[in-house]
């Protein structure tokens, strides 16, 4: 019986997987198949193409290869752009006059940057963001440019800003909405996203039409905006959306969509009979799918309607929620977004000191969720898409969904893994449900790559390893078997497991673990987590080359930074005493560099809104004059808070300033699994509030009481006494043995609160181990203590004496340019950010007065009122 042809016109992602699909269904040998590329290679993962600027190959990132389809009869032309359909013939033309019959085609066009139609957008070292040439284009543009312009801030538009600034360009992105990812986050998520992206050295303008590209004066070219503002750059990369590739479907008759697509139906068949179209090119109840999820399901279902047609598979939609990490950013969303269903409810969440932005919108009968926006946080993204997709019950009181996880406590807020139906999708770009997953691991799968092999999950974009993980590990678990508690999938370890490695075989960089016991290059859970380890035993300098790619943003650059992208400067102040000199240093400094200025619970002095630039400025200043470091920015002992004991107190019965400064001096600069905050009272009125801290110390007429893993915040815990009437050695005692032992034991950013619960055995194996030495370790751990805490340096002192490491302290690559997009208000005597309303107010006012209307130009100076006149 001779075959029935299929063409497939574009090998891109979603034509590579309707291949694929054909070849794995097609049992009865029904088709031959003959795929057109008009690019010079097979299809290629485009949603990893910005790694293609961070070291990865075209070979890596490819998708097919020319062996697995030859093996499997799969005939490919490249090169070969298919420029005319004959529908009443059923044959396709090629460019070169190739002509090719079919029983069957398949349009996987795919789309088509969209470019803005601005006068100029045609010149040299103006590009697109689509294709691998594209890509090698831009390269090229950036070892001739300083500047770089990304004239979109949406998916794409943000991929290639990240590989602008990966060629080392002074890079801006510019969006004509009022923030970024419009369609996908609301104002709050954008504003956030947008202040994370600037305080990386990437220049955000919303809210800005180009009208004209020009020559420019200190650059290439100069960019005016429709407000009157301009913006001078060398190179300009247009992602402003795409637009369906429908070229051939209109020239042969078939039927678009009034803003352009392929119509088709449930079964992915066009107007025409015989031909079908999927991906991004295809138009189905008036949507088109920009993902790639959605094209892969298409793919599936066509596949199923030639091949097995009796199975009655058809496309229903699909799910747009995405979770990605933008220049580094994590950002998710889910569903209705905007809120747009009437009379729909929100929660919202924002820590502007965390940098996490959290909303939450549901039904008018606040039983159902309709949308989420997670911004710096999405730990949650899979529990809430599950609970949305699968109309699953709430809590009672649905604000727990975003909420703040108590970290390292383990389950997340919201329903497990368990209570999912079968039919819920884990992986959307392979369609894979958690049967099919139950199913795979009654089969015999115990592993990750034991379960990307039997389902494909995970295989795609990726976004679903952790979900698929915890699904596979809930039905090992049902089933009796062990279940793996690797830290993540490059290393086969624990985290205490990876720390006595690290320990005992004496390692000291990440790379040299990852060769000896781990694979792959290593990702966001294990690097920072490894990190901390390395820190707590051997106390390097974290900014050395080895340990830098190990650290977030805050360590990078030895400060926290805040909601406008500015940073806090936080000098170590030991037991909370200041001498009025340094008092009157710290004063200067705010004086000099305007800083918002206010007194911590934790006893010491912030500084607030010191430009990145500055920092270095600062510290000199602070260094000089006695000051170290106060690690607020790292997971390490932050405070010792004390009251004036029996110094100055009627009712101190012991020197409780003098002690915690003795211990601020100690362990400064520890680093562990998370932060840590000792405090010590003189008296049993506990002024210093000891008994809320990791380590609290209360004096007593017979000694010192130790209490410890205490904690504030969210969801406070009262510490547990360890020890009662201690001298001061015996507590430092078991102070090393307690906090190695927990550096030692816990999970990755476990508090010790959380640790102690967690601890088989609890307090009194706690007391065993510590007071008791059951375990033989005391001296063991004593001595770790004393060589991590001998290794101490502060950290800001050793970074004014490398010029090297001083040059990562500016804003832009190969610019001395400062942020320009800060605004203050002075209240109460000090400024503060502006809020978006006081400067849409101000614009206004320095229009009017100017008697104009535009807005100003890029690069204008910080501005600052007062409101209190």
């Amino acid at each position: 019986m001779d075959k029935k042809r299929i063409i497939v016109i574009g090998n891109g992602m979603v034509g590579h997987k309707f291949i694929k699909d054909v070849v794995a269904q097609d049992t009865q040998s029904q088709f031959s198949v003959l795929t057109f590329s008009e690019e010079p290679r097979l299809a290629y993962d485009r949603v990893q193409l910005s790694s293609y600027f961070s070291g990865k190959s075209a070979q890596d990132l490819a998708l097919a290869n020319e062996s697995d389809y030859l093996r499997n009869g799969i005939t490919y032309l490249l090169n070969e752009q298919v420029s005319e359909i004959d529908l009443n013939e059923k044959q396709v033309v090629t460019q070169s006059g190739r002509c090719e019959h079919y029983d069957k085609l398949v349009l996987a066009t795919g789309s088509y940057p969209f470019v803005p139609p601005i006068p100029g957008n045609d010149q040299p070292h103006c590009h697109v963001y689509r294709t691998i040439e594209d890509l090698d284009a831009i390269a090229e543009s950036g070892e001739q440019s300083q500047v770089g312009v990304v004239v979109g801030g949406g998916l794409l538009g943000l991929e290639a800003a990240n590989a602008l600034k990966q060629l080392g360009v002074d890079t801006h992105v510019v969006e004509f909405a009022p923030r970024l990812m419009a369609v996908q986050l609301d104002q709050g998520g954008g504003d956030l996203l947008a202040r994370q992206i600037s305080s990386l050295g990437v220049s955000v303008h919303t809210e800005k039409a180009t009208t004209e590209i020009v020559a420019g004066e200190s650059c290439r070219y100069r960019m005016n905006f429709a407000d009157g503002s301009y913006l001078e750059t060398d190179m300009i990369v247009f992602s402003a959306g795409i637009r369906p590739q429908d070229t051939l479907a209109r020239q042969c008759g078939l039927e678009v969509g009034e803003r352009g697509g392929i119509v088709i139906d449930d079964h992915c068949q066009t107007s025409a009979e015989d031909v079908y179209a999927i991906g991004e090119c295809a138009l189905w109840q008036q949507r088109v799918f920009g993902l790639v999820a959605p094209g892969y399901q298409m793919a599936k279902v066509l596949a199923c309607h030639l091949c097995q047609p009796e199975a009655g598979l058809s496309f229903v939609g699909a799910d747009m929620s995405t979770k990605l990490k933008l220049l580094g950013v994590d950002v998710a969303s889910i569903g209705d977004v905007h809120g747009s269903t009437p009379g729909a409810l929100s929660y919202t969440y924002s820590d502007d000191l965390e940098q996490v932005y959290k909303r939450l919108i549901l039904s008018p009968e606040g039983d159902k969720i309709l949308g989420a926006v997670l911004v710096g946080d999405v730990s949650n993204y899979q529990s809430l898409l599950q609970t949305k997709l699968n109309d699953m019950p709430l809590p009672e009181n649905p604000a727990v969904l975003i909420l703040p996880q108590i970290e390292g406590e383990g389950t997340p807020l919201g329903l497990g893994v368990e209570a999912l139906p079968d039919t819920a999708s884990i992986c959307s770009c392979y369609d894979v449900t958690k049967g099919q997953i139950k199913q795979a691991v009654a089969n015999g799968c115990s592993s990750m790559a034991d379960l990307k092999t039997a389902t494909k999950a995970s295989t795609g974009c990726g976004g679903c390893s952790a979900l698929a993980k915890q699904v596979m590990d809930a039905e090992l678990a049902a089933m009796g078997v062990e279940v793996s508690n690797h830290i993540c999938e490059h290393f086969a370890y624990s985290r205490q497991e990876l720390a006595d490695l690290v320990r005992v075989k004496k390692i000291t960089t990440f790379d040299a673990l990852l060769n000896e016991y781990g694979s792959g290059l290593g990702c966001d859970i294990c690097k920072p987590a490894v990190g901390s380890m390395l820190a707590s035993y051997w106390n390097d300098y974290v900014l050395a080359e080895p340990h830098l790619e190990l650290q977030d943003t805050n360590d990078i650059f030895l400060g926290n930074m805040q909601k406008d992208g500015t940073y806090s400067v936080v000098p170590r102040i030991p037991g909370g005493e200041i001498t009025p000199d340094k008092l009157i240093v710290l004063g200067e400094v705010a004086k000099q560099f305007d800083l918002y200025t206010k007194i911590t619970g934790g006893q010491r002095v912030d500084l607030f809104g010191a430009q990145l630039h500055e920092l270095p400025e600062i510290w000199r200043i602070l260094v000089d004059a006695g000051f170290e470091t106060g690690h607020a920015y790292g997971k390490s002992v932050r405070t010792v808070k004390s009251c004036v004991g029996s110094t100055w107190c009627r009712y101190g019965v012991d020197d409780s300033v003098g002690f915690a400064i003795d211990l601020e001096h100690r362990y400064k600069g520890l680093r562990a699994p998370h932060k840590l905050k000792f405090a010590v009272s003189g008296c049993t009125r506990e002024c210093a509030e000891a008994q809320s801290k990791d380590i609290g110390v209360i004096a007593t007429e017979n000694g010192w009481n130790l209490y410890v893993c205490g904690n504030g915040g969210m969801r406070p815990r009262h510490a547990d006494l360890l020890a009662s009437d201690l001298d001061a050695e015996t507590l430092v005692r078991y102070v090393d043995r307690l906090l190695m032992f927990y550096i030692r034991t816990a999970d990755r950013l476990q508090r010790t609160s959380v640790w102690l619960e967690n601890l088989e055995g609890g307090l009194d194996y706690l007391k065993k181990v510590v007071i008791d030495d059951h375990l033989g370790l005391g001296e063991e751990l004593e001595q770790e203590m004393a060589r991590t805490l001998g290794q101490y340096q502060c950290e800001w002192k050793t970074t004014l004496e490398s010029p090297e490491k001083l040059e990562r302290f500016r804003h832009f690559i190969n610019s001395e340019q400062q942020d320009s997009q800060l605004a203050y208000v002075t209240e109460r005597g000090q400024r503060r950010p502006m809020t978006k309303q006081e400067k849409v107010e101000l614009q206004a006012k320095a229009n009017l007065t100017a008697g104009i209307s535009p807005r100003g130009f890029a690069g204008e100076a910080i501005n600052v009122i007062d409101i209190t006149k």
